[in-house]
C-alpha cells in the first residue's frame, strides 16, 4: 500500500517532489521520484510483498519502455506471473505484483487490467506509444485524482498533492457543494475542486496527444433468477468467501482483522482464523457512552473464535482534539464521524500489525442497512395509507422529543418521512443523507441557489440506475456499491488508515464474491425484515446466535451530545457569522439559527452542522495553503 503521483506536461523535480511529500503517511517506508521529459512519476512506500529493494517503484520494464507507480495490492499475481514466465519473453528481477503489472501490460495490453483481481490505482507511462494509463479496481477502494488544468495533466492518490502543483487552483465546484451537502459527500467522478476528478472504478483511462480517454474494463450485473437453490447458494457463498479471504492472507509483513462484534467484521474474522497459519490478532475499540459501544460482542467473538484479541476503550478526551484535525488526513470533505474512531482503531492496530483485514462491502451485497427495512415500510404504507394521513404522520413525527443517543426515534422517523416525500429511487440517499432540498433552499444564497437548483442534485443517482438492467431492489444496490460504499465508507478507511500507515483489505469485494452474490435472488439477500439472509444462514452455528441476530450498528460517536457540550464553542469559532459572510457560500442567518436550535435542544442539527463543520475546515485549510 503506497501513495501515487505524477504528471505529463509542465513540472519539474520541485513540483513532483513536493506532491509525494503530501502523500507520505500513505509509505513510510520509502520514497522514489523520476523525471523524464515532461513525464514524472513518484512514490512513496508501505512495504507490504516483497519488502526488498528490487520491490521499490518506480519501476521500470526491462526494456525501459514502460514505467508505473502503483497504489494497492494484486492478489492473483502469483499465479499471472507463471503465465507471464511460460512466454519465455520476461525476466523478472523482484517477487513484486509491480513487477506482474508492467509486464502484463507489455503482453496484453489494456487487457491486462481486466485480469487482475485486487485494489489497485495505477498509472503506467508507455514510452514507445507517449501515452499515459491510469486504472482503479472494480470497487473503489484504492482513490486515483486526475486533473488536466493548464494544459499539463497531474494525478494522484489523494486530491492534496494536486493541490500542491501549481497547474492546481482551489476553486470550490458550487454544483459539487450542492451534492456533498445533500449526500454528505461528493458523488464520483466530481470532487469538490473545479477541474480535478475522481477515476471512475472498473475504468482506465488513456491521456494521449492531449486528449483522455475513459473505458470501463469490467461491469456490476445483476439478476433476480438464479438456478441455484438456497442451500446450493449456501455451499457456493461459503467457497467465494473462503477463497477471497485465503487470497487476502498472502503478506511478508504482520496481518490481524478489524473486529467490531458485527456480523460482517465476525465473518471475516471466522474465515481468517480458520486459514491463518498461526495466532491471528483481532483489535476493536470501544466507547465510554453505552448506546455507542459494541466491544462487548467484538470480545465475544474474539473468545468464540480464539483469536489473540486487543482492545482499548476510547474516552472522549481523546476523541475531541482529532475533530480539529480532520484535514490532516482528509483531503476532500467527507461528512462522516466516523472517520473519527476509524482513525483510532487503525493507529491502535498499526502499533502491531501492518495489514488487516475489515468487513466493509457486507451490507451493499447482502442489504443489510436499515434504511432496506425502511423500504418495505415506505412501501407498505405509501400502498396503504391515503396520502393526506401520511402528511398528518409526518407532522406528528415533528413533535417527538428530542434525544441524543445513538440512531435516536426522533432522528429515525423524522428521516423516514423526509424520504417518503421524493421518488423512490432517492429514498435511501435522503436517509442516508444531510440537507434536504428545502433546507439547501435555506442555506445558500439566494443567487447561488438559483444557479444550482437547475442540476438536479441526484444526476448520479440516475445515470448509476441507467448503467444497469436490474430490479428495483438490485438496482438499490447498485446505487450503494455505486455511491455510499465507495465515496463514503471506503473513503473513510482508506483516509484513516493510510494516515498511519496501515493497510485494509476488503474480502467482501472480491470482484468474483461480488458477481457471484449478485446473481442471486434478492430474495435470498433480503427477506421480510431481515437483511443479510443468506448470510446469517451461512453463519449459523459458526458464530454466536447473539452476533448474527443482533440489528446492526454503525460505528458511530456521540456527535448531537458533543455538539451541545464540549464540541458546541468549536462549532460556533469554525461557522461563526464573519467566516460564514466572508465565504459568500450560506445564508447566515440560517447557519447560526441551526447551531442555536441545536444547542437549546430544539432540534437534532447534529448531521446538518458535522456536514457545515466538515466543509469550513476543509475550505479555510486549502484556502490558507
Amino acid at each position: 500500500m503506497c501513495g501515487i503521483a505524477g504528471f505529463v506536461g509542465d513540472g519539474n523535480r520541485e513540483h513532483l517532489q513536493r506532491m509525494i511529500n503530501a502523500l507520505r503517511h500513505r509509505g513510510p517506508d520509502a520514497q522514489r521520484l523520476f523525471i523524464n521529459g515532461q513525464v514524472g512519476f513518484a512514490h512513496t512506500r508501505l512495504s507490504i510483498i516483497d519488502t526488498s529493494e528490487t520491490g521499490a517503484q518506480p519501476m521500470w520494464s526491462s526494456d525501459k519502455s514502460v514505467a508505473v507507480v502503483f497504489n494497492g495490492e494484486i492478489y492473483n499475481f502469483q499465479e499471472l506471473r507463471k503465465q507471464l514466465l511460460a512466454t519465455g519473453k520476461y525476466h523478472f528481477v523482484s517477487r513484486s505484483d509491480t513487477e506482474v503489472i508492467l509486464y502484463a501490460y507489455q503482453e496484453y495490453g489494456e487487457h491486462c487490467f481486466h485480469l487482475f483481481n485486487g485494489m489497485f490505482a495505477i498509472a503506467l507511462y508507455d514510452f514507445t506509444r507517449k501515452r499515459l494509463l491510469l486504472a482503479r479496481d472494480r470497487a473503489g477502494e484504492k482513490p486515483l485524482f486526475y486533473s488536466m488544468a493548464s494544459g499539463t495533466f497531474v494525478f494522484a492518490s489523494e486530491m492534496k498533492a494536486l493541490l500542491v502543483h501549481p497547474s492546481v487552483h482551489l476553486r470550490v465546484n458550487q454544483t459539487s457543494l450542492n451534492k456533498y451537502l445533500q449526500f454528505g459527500y461528493v458523488p464520483t467522478p466530481a470532487t469538490m475542486v473545479e477541474e480535478v476528478f475522481k477515476l471512475e472504478p472498473a475504468t482506465y483511462l488513456i491521456y494521449e496527444a492531449g486528449k483522455v480517454n475513459t473505458i470501463p474494463f469490467w461491469r456490476f450485473q445483476y439478476s433476480s433468477d438464479s438456478s441455484l437453490s438456497m442451500e446450493e447458494a449456501v455451499i457456493e457463498l461459503d467457497k467465494k468467501i473462503r477463497e477471497s479471504v485465503a487470497t487476502r492472507l498472502i503478506a511478508d509483513v504482520p496481518l490481524g482483522v478489524f473486529l467490531s462484534g458485527g456480523l460482517d467484521s465476525s465473518t471475516i474474522t471466522y474465515y481468517a482464523r480458520q486459514l491463518f497459519p498461526g495466532q491471528l490478532k483481532s483489535f476493536s475499540i470501544g466507547f465510554t457512552e453505552r448506546s455507542f459501544d459494541e466491544s462487548q460482542y467484538a470480545r465475544l467473538v474474539a473468545k468464540w473464535l480464539g483469536t489473540a484479541h486487543y482492545e482499548r476503550i476510547v474516552q472522549e478526551s481523546e476523541l475531541m482534539p482529532l475533530v480539529r484535525k480532520l484535514t490532516d488526513f482528509t483531503d476532500e470533505p467527507v461528512a462522516d464521524p466516523s472517520i473519527i474512531p476509524t482513525y483510532i482503531l487503525s493507529k491502535f492496530a498499526r502499533e502491531q500489525v501492518t495489514v488487516v483485514l475489515g468487513g466493509d462491502g457486507g451490507d451493499e451485497l447482502f442489504a443489510g442497512y436499515p434504511t432496506f427495512f425502511a423500504e418495505e415500510c415506505a412501501q407498505l404504507l405509501c400502498r396503504f395509507l391515503p396520502s393526506m394521513l401520511l402528511r398528518v404522520a409526518q407532522q406528528v413525527a415533528t413533535l417527538l422529543p428530542v434525544r441524543d443517543s445513538y440512531l435516536s426515534l426522533d432522528f429515525k422517523v423524522r428521516k423516514f418521512f423526509e424520504g417518503l416525500a421524493v421518488p423512490m429511487l432517492y429514498r435511501h440517499p435522503v436517509w442516508l443523507g444531510s440537507f434536504n432540498v428545502l433546507d439547501r433552499k435555506q442555506l445558500f444564497h439566494r443567487a447561488i441557489w438559483q444557479r444550482l437548483k437547475k442540476v438536479s442534485v441526484f444526476e448520479d443517482i440516475d445515470r448509476h440506475a441507467m448503467e444497469v438492467k436490474a430490479s428495483f431492489h438490485n438496482m438499490l444496490l447498485h446505487q450503494y456499491f455505486r455511491t455510499y460504499l465507495m465515496d463514503r465508507v471506503l473513503v473513510k478507511v482508506d483516509r484513516a488508515s493510510m494516515a498511519n500507515g496501515l493497510e485494509v483489505r476488503a474480502p467482501f469485494l472480491d470482484h468474483h464474491l461480488m458477481s457471484f452474490v449478485n446473481q442471486l435472488p434478492y430474495e435470498y439477500k433480503h427477506k421480510v425484515f431481515m437483511g443479510k439472509y443468506i448470510l446469517k444462514t451461512l453463519m449459523k452455528g459458526r458464530l454466536p446466535d447473539i452476533v448474527i441476530n443482533r440489528p446492526k450498528k454503525g460505528f458511530a460517536i456521540p456527535l448531537a451530545r458533543w455538539l451541545r457540550g464540549d464540541l458546541y464553542p468549536f462549532a460556533r469559532e469554525v461557522l461563526s457569522s464573519r467566516t460564514i459572510c466572508e465565504n459568500g457560500f450560506f445564508n447566515n442567518e440560517y447557519v447560526q439559527l441551526l447551531l442555536k436550535h441545536h444547542f437549546e435542544g430544539k432540534e437534532n442539527n447534529a448531521t446538518k452542522i458535522w456536514t457545515l463543520l466538515v466543509f469550513q475546515l476543509w475550505y479555510d485549510h486549502w484556502r490558507n495553503n
